[in-house]
């Protein structure tokens, strides 16, 4: 792959991880806009896309995000997103 269809992907898997994060949880800060954008790994940045998507709460993809490269623990509760709405009637609000 040539190295310039190699860096837009990877500004292409940033802007997303960024997209689905402020659909998911509003705004985001600088701080961590500028540590995404200094990511150079594309399989950390793809496991972080799925986590930001599938994670519970803000707290548990900081977390996924602190682990680094490496980390596939993207199993249980923490990452259900439907877990959340445990006793809410999706299109009505509470039960």
């Amino acid at each position: 792959m040539f190295s310039f269809e190699s860096d837009a992907m990877f500004v292409d898997d940033r802007e997303d991880l960024i997209a689905v994060l402020q659909m998911r949880f509003g705004t985001i800060p600088g701080e961590l806009v500028e540590k995404i954008y200094q990511i150079s790994d594309m399989n950390t940045l793809q496991r972080l896309i799925l986590a930001a998507a599938n994670a519970t709460s803000w707290g548990v993809f900081i977390k996924e995000l602190q682990d680094g490269e490496g980390s596939f623990r993207l199993l249980g509760e923490e990452f259900n997103p439907l877990s959340e709405m445990k006793g809410k009637d999706a299109r009505y609000g509470e039960k």
